[in-house]
């Protein structure tokens, strides 16, 4: 019994991380209902751990429950990605500036050179989705308030789902805005820092705006309808 609960245990990790890949490259889009039985036999597992794998997936807010027991890919609105950044650009700057004291140098160090070998427009885009993730996973758990971490870490997958239906072509904007908080963080200046992280996100909201805006398309004009004004 117990090698079997591990073996599940194990199928359910191998699933969670497939569907989470699946849904952040845009495979599986945002509002598609998951089909238990095809996504099993598409993952070559039974139905057992990936429903634990759904659990755990809605739990993180990837996934919300699309009536009895199906569940279907989160879809965020524009109007819910400006709101959740709008808190990120507050809250998450003071969490770096709490973080960058307790980061051991070497770990800032290491990010800074994945971050720097990346060269956009080649590569597969996963490793900018996983850089990127880095960046931003690289603070919370160094953060002395861990309610705030919290919120920071749901507001960052409600941006992050929004990216994955919309991509935006940011790659070369975000290494150098990524580049620009590890420097500070790497030579101890935790304001600027944050200060830096700031200006990413705000910089990121008024490029999602000038995209949207600028869009074109039936889908395009419902999103930039939905951008807040004063975005």
């Amino acid at each position: 019994m117990e090698g079997q609960t591990r073996q599940t245990g194990s199928l359910a990790d191998f699933a969670q991380s497939r569907l989470t890949r699946l849904i952040l490259d845009r495979e599986l889009p945002a509002g598609t209902t998951i089909v238990e039985e095809k996504l099993a036999f598409a993952l070559d597992i039974s139905r057992t751990p990936l429903r634990e794998a759904l659990v755990r997936l809605e739990a993180e807010g990837l996934v919300v429950k699309a009536g009895g027991r199906s569940y279907q890919v989160r879809l965020v609105t524009a109007p819910e990605f400006f709101q959740s950044m709008r808190v990120r650009e507050v809250l998450e700057r003071e969490v770096v500036e709490m973080a960058v004291p307790n980061i051991p140098p070497e770990t800032i160090d290491r990010l800074r050179a994945r971050i720097a070998a990346l060269v956009p427009g080649q590569g597969d885009s996963h490793l900018y989705w996983e850089a990127d993730n880095a960046l931003h996973s690289l603070f919370p758990p160094h953060c002395e308030n861990l309610v705030m971490a919290g919120v920071v870490r749901d507001m960052r997958i409600t941006a992050r789902l929004f990216e994955a239906s919309n991509p935006f072509g940011r790659a070369e904007a975000d290494q150098r805005e990524h580049l620009a908080v590890l420097d500070a963080a790497g030579a101890g200046d935790a304001r600027g820092a944050g200060r830096a992280m700031a200006r990413h996100i705000r910089n990121l909201q008024q490029d999602v705006m000038k995209s949207l805006r600028g869009g074109s398309g039936a889908r395009a004009t419902r999103l930039a309808a939905a951008v807040p004004p004063s975005a």
